[in-house]
Order: structure tokens, then sequence, then C-alpha cells
């Protein structure tokens, strides 16, 4: 059964930068994750329209890409930008976490906040998505090295991935309402959920932001699927 709190009073860890690199395990734990449900605070958006997005408008947004198990225990909400050069670091484990646990998950959220080309880098993955090719233009446009990339820059890269580009742009103006009011909605949530910057995530019902790494989103789900039992 879908929750129906709103997405500013969920349970939230310790705030991460992400200038501080990837979390360890004991910065997690001293963060809560694995103290129960205790060790979290209650956080509120000061923006009132935070109170008109929920956790489940979160969590099933029917035109959010989705990996993993569609029926997985725990959830894992990622809010990242394609310039992002910790939301990169991260994407190999968090892709880890998904094809080992096989519980988990994954809902994508193109949260492009660093530059324009961002929003150019979001919109073809999304217009890819109609193709079937969603992931696929998402794991090319993480694996692009450097932190701010040109629009030239990614869309060279993502023409290498396979992915129909005729089609692509194709799709991408057919669907740009869609997929503009999409990226609206993602970027509001994350303002709803009080995270600043890339990377953010929701591991079940707990924030947490900054590169994380393997072992830290293999303790995080660990704890959510716990305080799920609890409750």
């Amino acid at each position: 059964m879908p929750l129906k709190r709103s997405a500013a009073s969920l349970p939230s860890a310790q705030v991460f930068e992400a200038k501080s690199g990837p979390l360890s395990r004991r910065a997690l734990l001293r963060a809560g994750f694995a103290t129960g449900a205790a060790a979290f605070c209650l956080t509120r958006a000061s923006d009132t329209r935070a109170q008109e997005i929920t956790l489940d408008s979160i969590v099933n947004d029917p035109d959010a890409p989705v990996a993993g198990n569609p029926k997985g225990d725990v959830v894992i909400v990622a809010f990242l930008d394609y310039n992002c050069q910790y939301c990169k670091k991260s994407a190999p484990d968090l892709d880890g976490i998904v094809k080992t646990d096989g519980g988990v998950k994954l809902v994508y959220k193109d949260c492009p906040v660093l530059t324009e080309a961002s929003v150019f880098g979001a919109r073809m993955a999304l217009a890819a998505k109609y193709q079937g090719a969603y992931e696929l233009v998402h794991a090319t446009l993480m694996r692009v090295p450097g932190k701010r990339n040109p629009q030239s820059y990614m869309e060279d890269a993502v023409a290498t991935s396979g992915v129909d580009m005729e089609r692509l742009k194709a799709d991408l103006e057919t669907h740009g309402p869609e997929i503009d009011a999409l990226i609206k909605r993602n970027l509001a949530q994350a303002q709803a959920l009080g995270f600043e910057g890339v990377p953010n995530f929701l591991i079940g019902p707990c924030k947490a932001n900054g590169a994380i790494d393997y072992e830290t989103f293999k303790l995080a789900v660990a704890q959510a699927r716990e305080l799920a039992h609890k409750n």
C-alpha cells in the first residue's frame, strides 16, 4: 500500500555534501542507518508547495524510468545530473547493488541543476525511453568523463551508444512537453525533500546524499528493509 506521507516529512539521515566524496560505512552508521528509526529526524521543506508532493508521487511517477525489480521490497530513488562527477562516481555502485540484491527497484530522477548542457543530456536520456533505450543512454552519459561537458560532447557520446538517433530526435520533438514536465516534477520533488545539489537518494524511507559506494548502498538497503519489517 503506497505511503501517504508528504515528501517534506520523510525521515532524513545526516546531510552529506557532495563535495565530501564517498560516504564511508562509519559515516553512514553515525548518520543512523544502522541504529533504527529513532536515529532519524523529521525535516520539513519551507516551500508550502512541498505539501502537495507525496512519497507515492515520487516513487510511483508513471513517467519516471525504472530499473531493477519493479516489485522490489526496497525502492531507491536517485536524483542525478549528467554533469555531476559524484553522480558518475556513484553510478557503478548504484548499478551494482541493483543487480546483486535482486529486491531493489531503482527509480531514476533526471535532475539537471548544474548547467544548460545538463538539461540537454537529461532530455536526450528521457527521449530515449520511448525506444526502450533510457538505461543505455543513461549509462553512456554517466561514463562521459569531465565535470562540465558541452552539449555537443554529450550528443556525440550518445550517438556512439547504439541508440537510434533519428528516432531519439523525433521523440524529443514529439514528446518534448512531457519530458520537460517530468524534469520540472523531478526538480520540484528534490526541492520538497530539501535536497540541494546532486547526487541525492531516497533509500526506502531514508534520505542521503553525496557519492555513495557499494558497501554503503548495501548497508542502507539492509537498514531500509529492516525498518520496513518493523513497521
